[in-house]
């Protein structure tokens, strides 16, 4: 097989995403006006069942923006979950406040409540919840906790669209949520992003910083220090195309899942579980080695069969800039060091996840006639 004859992602652009972006062109409305910026934000806001959308030019400044529309700033601490994607992070740093790492639960690796309570301090103004590899946290315990401290609730939905708690969607539980669109995630508009939130003030003063600051009521007049942070209509094209057939993409994310379990039992691997009164996106599914040795051959050994992986993210804590004094968050680097990300987009073909399935195995039994004749 040559490589990367299955990928770990691949967008499914095979919808209106070509008709609507060729109206875009046709029209000349390319950059950030345009019919189809309004329309992916009123069509995502109403998916969700929030009041609120503002569309972006990618997830990591969806968060920064949410961040400044709540006020974080120096002086302020934020506590984020470890095992995440770095941009969680950077986007507080952004801001000047300090991101305080959390440890992750065993199982679902979702953002440890306890451990939460453990690192608060008089200068905590908000929790992250950031919902890896789609599944969501524990937001009874997360909102309560953030209700008694009067500390503001953020969710980082960038893996998350499709995702549900107890019937609510993810995205429709904090103060302020957000959400990326590049090419890997479970929806695309190549780059992008959104902000969404159940409260006007809070968009209003989202919607003011990312527009570079320009006042309401007079013409290139900007009243604050903004940014440029808007999503283009070609964009919003593609998002909208995308919008449509959601939940067809995570309903066969759901069964490459089920497949996979089936197909990987007997290896010595874990899937992710999914906690009850969940509805899991599965982003990515994603196995931990039982022997964390294991984890960087099996890599190997799938890659030489065509498959490309990715390792579990890495802990934040543990990345240079942010391991100035030394702390342990064990779930969390237990789980990173054993995790590989394993192909997980729509189209995956049932026979690839067979495939890949049979690789594994593979690999294992190659390990255990390996270790019978050294012994």
């Amino acid at each position: 097989m040559n490589a990367c004859t299955i990928p770990v992602y691949r967008p499914d652009l095979g919808g209106n995403e070509k008709a609507y972006v060729l109206e875009c062109l046709e029209s000349s409305w390319i950059s950030s006006k345009g019919r189809f910026v309004e329309e992916f934000e009123s069509a995502f806001a109403a998916h969700l069942g929030v009041a609120h959308a503002t569309s972006v030019c990618n997830g990591t400044v969806a968060l920064h923006l949410a961040l400044l529309a709540l006020g974080i700033g120096p002086g302020d601490e934020v506590i984020v979950p470890t095992l995440t994607y770095v941009a969680s992070a950077n986007a507080v740093a952004y801001t000047g406040a300090v991101p305080v790492f959390a440890d992750a639960q065993p199982g679902s690796w979702q953002l440890d409540p306890a451990d939460v309570a453990r690192k608060l301090t008089p200068r905590t103004k908000a929790v992250m919840a950031v919902h890896l590899y789609g599944h969501p946290c524990d937001m009874d315990a997360l909102q309560a906790l953030c209700r008694a401290h009067r500390l503001f609730l953020v969710e980082d939905c960038a893996q998350a669209i499709g995702a549900a708690y107890k019937g609510r969607a993810a995205g429709s539980f904090g103060d302020v949520a957000t959400f990326s669109f590049f090419g890997n995630k479970t929806i695309t508009t190549g780059e992008g992003g959104m902000v969404v939130s159940g409260d006007r003030t809070l968009m209003a003063r989202a919607r003011h910083f990312k527009g570079q600051g320009l006042a309401a009521h007079r013409e290139y007049w900007h009243d604050v220090v903004g940014y440029n942070y808007r999503m283009t209509n070609i964009c919003a094209a593609l998002g909208l195309a995308q919008l449509e057939r959601v939940d067809a993409f995570v309903e066969r994310k759901r069964q490459i899942a089920a497949l996979y379990r089936r197909g990987l039992r007997g290896a010595p691997v874990t899937l992710q579980a999914e906690s009850a009164e969940v509805a899991h996106a599965w982003w990515m599914v994603t196995l931990l080695c039982d022997d964390p040795a294991d984890r960087d051959a099996l890599r190997r050994h799938l890659a030489a069969r065509g498959i490309e992986t990715r390792p579990v993210f890495y802990p934040v804590h543990t990345m240079p800039m942010y391991a100035q004094r030394f702390q342990r968050n064990p779930v969390a680097e237990d789980t990173a060091w054993r995790g590989v990300n394993l192909p997980s987009f729509p189209a995956l073909a049932d026979a690839e996840v067979t495939a890949v399935c049979d690789a594994v195995h593979e690999w294992y039994g190659s390990r255990r006639g390996d270790l019978q004749l050294a012994a």
